[in-house]
């Protein structure tokens, strides 16, 4: 006899990407004993930290987020090189 009822359904396969960076031994040292003091993982601890970033904007970014035209880029290249140059033309 074979058993009647509802059918089993195919459990999507979940995708997974790799992030990699690097830490130097005393940033490895803290989160280590950091993470002894709670009782956790380093991985655990950087997964909840990011969880905010890593959740809410899978879609879209609110407007509040991205960087307005008018802002003033202080450490970038393109103004730095203009200034430069407006100060050292000779004619």
């Amino acid at each position: 006899m074979k058993k009647k009822g509802k059918k089993k359904s195919k459990k999507r396969k979940i995708k997974f990407k790799e992030v990699k960076f690097k830490l130097s031994e005393k940033q490895y040292r803290s989160l280590t004993n950091y993470c002894k003091a709670r009782k956790t993982t380093i991985i655990k601890l950087i997964k909840k930290s990011i969880d905010k970033y890593a959740n809410n904007y899978d879609v879209q970014v609110p407007k509040q987020f991205f960087v307005s035209e008018r802002q003033l880029d202080l450490f970038g290249d393109t103004f730095s090189v203009a200034k430069e140059e407006q100060n050292f033309h000779i004619d």
